[in-house]
């Protein structure tokens, strides 16, 4: 017997033609385990031993035909679960159907084609990996269910809210996108049980987990290029091609998230949501082109009220439809675009998601507080997602939290701050110093990455980032989030652009009027900036920054903390440079 690398997955390929067997394996051997059987006693014996992840299986055998294996392999706990693919040289529709209704999940035709042959076998073993990771959703979630509620009270908002609202706040138009879609999920859902169609599916799921993770399906459009995202025109070829790749991207962020999270099962349906709700009933959709019941019945449920919702609103290439006019698309899409089923019943409904559609108001579940190891992993994650659009973000904000407790240290030390300063949550302060720029994912590429300098205009679009921060931060106040947190993240936000002098941003406040948190965040964004590269500029030696601040002290600055910045100078060059050199 072979040795078995447990990090691959295993393929067990039964032929009694030594041929096919060696043309199979040669193909797959490259990216899989192979074990060859030449008959179907064989295969059985190999049983007792392994367990495969699939089973390619010639029908027509000596000692034990193909139909008889596989009545064996279904009828045992053991290996029930293998998914087992026949091979045969002519396909009959009868004996096709009588293979399917053994338990076969596919055919393949011999003599093998290379292609397809490898696209088979990664769409059903992607197809199993699905199955098991629903699996082990719902062990996870039978186990621990108290524990799994905490800890989605805590996430909820944050992690699903305020990425959702970025991605919303980047294309203003579609605006409730994610609170619509929530509430025609938990209808269709409903109406589903009701008339008793993939309920011993649904009946499997933990619902208020399915529609909360909702929120992230079009996550990844957090990445698309803005003169692509807001495109008034049909997109190009090419421009199509990059917008499918939200859906990959939603699901590289969602992985993401879940590295950075403790365990959240939720995060699992959001994954499998964001990469399928984009496939269609005929096999034509992305990322994957899965086909019918291939597709997650989350995915074909949203890819129905995602498609519904873009309809009825106005997007930037064309206006809204009505209810009736949506509704006649999503019948024709019936067994080609939606599952058949899913759309009778959201026909024999259609009235009532109209009403939705026409303003009925939504409602949202109330959440927690949240706290600082809860916060953490989700700050991490609107910064990331700041960063894929400029590729400074992430640097930048690393560097701004070491500077700040070099910062912090030393005024805790002096006279005139440290009273102040006593009475900050210090970790809730570096957390929300991450956020002082989140306004800006509602700036423009060309704006936020042009390498020139900006017009008057554009100057003045920038400056509206502080603005997008603050409403961002409100939505959050709104869903009852941590408010030490948000208060600070507000002071933060509101008045890291004021200067000294009164010329600043954006209300004009001068001397000790602006936050001391703001006067703080201004030396250490300033000195970040100047130090790290930009779209504009390459950065600046640490000894040609320090000296441009120092002439901005009793302007730009507050004179009192550029001198303790000064007097720290030596030991946050010190940490620059091993952040830089890391």
């Amino acid at each position: 017997m072979q040795m078995l690398d447990r990090n691959r997955e295993i393929i067990i390929i039964v032929d009694d033609d030594i041929t096919n067997l060696t043309f199979a394996r040669n193909n797959l051997i490259e990216k899989y385990d192979v074990v060859t059987a030449p008959s179907g006693r064989k295969l059985l014996q190999l049983l007792e031993q392994i367990s495969p992840n699939l089973i390619l299986m010639d029908i027509v055998m000596p000692d034990l035909d193909g139909y008889d294996a596989i009545q064996i392999l279904k009828n045992s706990g053991k290996t029930a679960h293998i998914p087992v693919i026949f091979l045969t040289s002519k396909i009959d529709p009868d004996e096709e159907v009588m293979g399917l209704n053994l338990g076969a999940v596919d055919y393949i035709t011999k003599p093998f084609s290379k292609e397809l042959l490898i696209k088979r076998i990664e769409l059903h073993l992607l197809i199993e990996r699905q199955k098991k990771l629903l699996m082990k959703l719902n062990l996870s979630l039978e186990g621990e269910v108290d524990m799994k509620s905490r800890a989605i009270g805590e996430l909820q908002n944050v992690i699903l809210k305020t990425v959702a609202e970025l991605v919303e706040c980047r294309d203003s138009v579609t605006g409730g996108h994610i609170e619509r879609t929530q509430k025609y999920l938990g209808m269709l859902v409903n109406y589903l049980l009701e008339r008793g169609i993939y309920t011993d599916e649904i009946s499997t799921w933990d619902i208020s987990l399915f529609i909360i993770s909702s929120q992230l399906h079009d996550v990844g459009k957090i990445s698309v290029k803005d003169d692509i995202l807001l495109k008034p025109d049909k997109l190009t070829t090419q421009e199509f091609e990059e917008m499918k790749m939200h859906t990959v991207n939603g699901v590289d962020i969602i992985r993401k998230i879940e590295e950075n999270a403790s365990d959240n099962a939720f995060l699992q349906y959001a994954e499998m949501m964001a990469g399928s709700h984009h496939e269609k009933w005929n096999g034509s959709g992305y990322p994957y082109g899965l086909a019918g019941q291939e597709i997650p019945l989350m995915g074909r449920l949203m890819a129905i009220v995602d498609v519904y919702d873009a309809l009825t609103n106005d997007r930037p290439y064309k206006r809204a439809l009505s209810h009736d006019d949506a509704l006649m698309i999503i019948k024709e899409g019936a067994g080609t675009h939606f599952d058949p089923q899913i759309v009778e019943v959201f026909v024999s409904n259609e009235k009532a998601f109209g009403d939705v559609t026409r303003g009925k108001e939504l409602t949202t579940e109330a959440s927690r507080p949240l706290y600082s190891k809860t916060l953490s992993p989700t700050i991490k994650t609107i910064i990331d997602a700041l960063s894929s659009r400029n590729g400074i973000e992430s640097t930048k904000t690393e560097m701004m939290k070491r500077f700040l407790k070099i910062l912090i240290a030393a005024i805790a030390e002096s006279d005139k701050y440290k009273q102040e300063v006593a009475g900050w949550d210090i970790d809730l302060f570096f957390l929300a110093a991450q956020l002082h720029d989140v306004g800006k994912i509602a700036v423009a590429d060309r704006i936020l990455n042009k390498t020139e300098k900006l017009t008057e205009k554009e100057y003045k679009d920038i400056q509206i980032h502080v603005d997008h921060g603050l409403k961002i931060v409100s939505k959050m106040q709104n869903n009852n989030i941590n408010s030490d947190f948000l208060r600070g993240a507000k002071a933060l936000i509101g008045s890291h652009h004021e200067r000294w002098d009164g010329t600043g941003y954006p209300q004009g406040l001068k001397g000790e009027e602006i936050p001391l948190m703001g006067r703080l965040m201004a030396i250490v964004d300033v000195y970040s900036a100047l130090t790290t590269d930009r779209p504009h500029r390459q950065m600046l030696p640490h000894r040609e920054a320090v000296e441009i601040m120092s002439n901005g002290s009793g302007t730009h600055f507050d004179p009192d903390l550029l001198k303790i910045f000064l007097d720290c100078e030596k030991e946050i060059e010190f940490s620059n440079s091993r952040l830089k050199s890391a």
